[in-house]
């Protein structure tokens, strides 16, 4: 073990011992005691809400919000919009503060779910979602990502309210002036990357993802050419399996062959105003970005397709996506409030609403047959493909406490650096293999 797992894994070990006696202590409590726990109050008052994706979403939340207000007079709803880069770590600061500046409702999502029901920040809605209109109407695949996702067996600590789906992007216009079949296939895919590339004329084949958020992408591509379909084999991760290594060749050698040079520092909005702002045939990116193209390019000129088949020609393989979800605030005061916001935002005509501008699959089942995802063929799409019973999903280990920091703070260095040829695919692999084999040993051994 390389040396600088090995001082992190001891400082980790005090930090387990410390977060198991909590647990240990307070699990009556359902799910820690990292903040106050607050009341019920008389669901009268101001509530405050954060969203996780402040400026991107702001707009639609700013019409669920003033929607929900004219329903309900007595709650008056504060709006913070935190950015998406931002939100965990504004999250955790205000827990380690004691939990009096959180607020009483927030978007939280999958990725780093586990981590705030370590911390008790989060009250379970498992049996308010049983005594409410949402009983039996959240989609079965999103209430399991959660559960699972929250570390905690039968309990759910947010309501869900949409997921995403990985989508090849690619310019429509370009492929036919150039002759080219859609990337349906990896052998298309690689063959478009290369005719659509002419570094002279600034056009390119590809965008890559190379900064922030790169290891989600990067997976997405490994599993989906591998085909390998489960991200464990034992207590083992398939993450440096052989296949998904060679995998990986292939999609960093793509870097500054048919993508541009400044990829290497991409994060989502730079990628996509890369792919928005220029010719550039293709992006992988998931349903997020769908109204960012169509309003680039217009919906003739652009689509977006599922991850193709394996290349070996087995089934589709495809990497879960965060699911997002309205979590309620073990600390709030005016908690009675702040589930009637919460029961409101996810009913079936705001979360169809809010999806429809996110271009994300709905969590409410009566919002699956709403006009605006038959117009949205890349939602229509994925939701297709999710229901084919033999499509692949690779869970990824979203109850890892330890699972945001692995795959962004330790591993994003290394993804540059194998994009810029000082570290090869293997090394790459084998690197982030010895970080998960760890923190999935050290979580089993603290549930017992």
């Amino acid at each position: 073990m390389n040396a600088d797992i090995s001082r992190r894994a001891r400082a980790r070990s005090l930090l387990a011992l410390g977060v198991s006696a909590t647990l240990a202590l307070t699990a009556t409590a359902c799910g820690g005691s990292g903040t106050e726990t607050g009341s019920e109050g008389d669901g009268k008052g101001k509530i405050v809400f954060w969203d996780n994706n402040g400026g991107v979403r702001t707009d639609v939340w700013k019409k669920i919000i003033a929607a929900f207000e004219k329903e309900n007079p007595d709650i008056d709803v504060e709006y913070v919009g935190i950015p998406i880069a931002d939100v965990q770590s504004k999250y955790d600061t205000a827990i380690q503060g004691g939990g009096d500046s959180l607020p009483d409702v927030g978007m939280v999502g999958t990725a780093y779910l586990a981590n705030m029901v370590a911390q008790g920040a989060l009250e379970p809605v498992t049996d308010r979602i049983e005594d409410s209109p949402l009983k039996g109407k959240l989609v079965k695949g999103m209430i399991d990502s959660v559960e699972a996702a929250g570390g905690e067996d039968g309990e759910l600590f947010t309501v869900p309210t949409s997921a995403n789906q990985g989508v090849l992007w690619y310019r429509t216009d370009l492929f036919d002036k150039a002759g080219l079949e859609p990337p349906t296939t990896w052998e298309n895919f690689y063959e478009a990357a290369e005719e659509l590339t002419d570094k002279g004329n600034n056009r390119f084949g590809f965008t890559i993802r190379g900064g922030a958020g790169s290891i989600a992408q990067a997976l997405e591509m490994m599993y989906a050419q591998s085909g390998i379909d489960s991200f464990w084999k034992g207590d083992k991760t398939t993450v440096n399996d052989p296949r998904n290594v060679e995998a990986l060749e292939k999609y960093a050698a793509l870097y500054n062959k048919v993508t541009p040079k400044a990829d290497l520092n991409n994060d989502f909005t730079k990628m996509v105003a890369t792919f928005t702002g220029g010719e550039v045939g293709m992006l992988q990116h998931n349903l997020g970005s769908y109204t960012d193209h169509v309003k680039a390019f217009g919906e003739e000129r652009i689509d977006g397709l599922p991850m193709p088949p394996s290349e070996d020609g087995g089934p589709r393989t495809m990497v879960s996506n965060p699911v997002d979800g309205l979590g309620l605030f073990k600390a709030g005061e005016n908690k009675a409030a702040a589930w009637k916001f919460i029961e409101f935002a996810a009913s079936a005509e705001m979360n169809s609403l809010w999806n429809e501008s996110a271009g994300a699959i709905p969590a409410h089942t009566d919002a699956a047959d709403d006009e605006w995802i038959a117009k949205a063929k890349p939602t229509q799409a994925a939701m297709e493909s999710l229901d084919d019973p033999d499509t692949r999903i690779v869970q990824l280990p979203y109850y890892l406490p330890d699972w945001n920091s692995i795959s962004k703070a330790d591993t994003e260095p290394n993804f540059q650096k194998l994009l810029l040829g000082q570290m090869t695919a293997k090394e790459f692999a084998d690197d982030l293999a010895e970080r998960l084999n760890e923190a999935q040993a050290e979580w089993q051994e603290q549930r017992g």
